[in-house]
């Protein structure tokens, strides 16, 4: 690797997924006002909502994530263009 290409700040940063709790460890020039404790080391923190260990295409899982009543929604449409259908 080239020498000197990296900014000054590029450094270990933790990042956490806020789903599950896992946590892992890597390089970047993100800033952060959060610091984590792992092994005896502080390391920046960077709150995730979904990460590898928690996204549905990794894990296997699929889970139907209802904000705000969106599929309610979808589907009141969805009878109401059945119903227009039949008649």
């Amino acid at each position: 690797m080239k020498t000197e290409i990296h900014p000054a700040n590029y450094r270990p940063v933790a990042f956490r997924d806020m789903s599950n709790g896992d946590t892992f460890i890597s390089r970047s020039t993100i800033n952060t006002r959060e610091t984590v404790d792992i092994d005896g080391v502080e390391y920046p923190l960077v709150k995730l909502e979904i990460s590898s260990s928690s996204h549905p295409f990794y894990t296997g899982k699929q889970k139907l994530v209802d904000t705000a009543g969106r599929v309610d929604k979808f589907m009141s449409r969805y009878q109401k263009h059945l119903e227009n259908r039949k008649k």
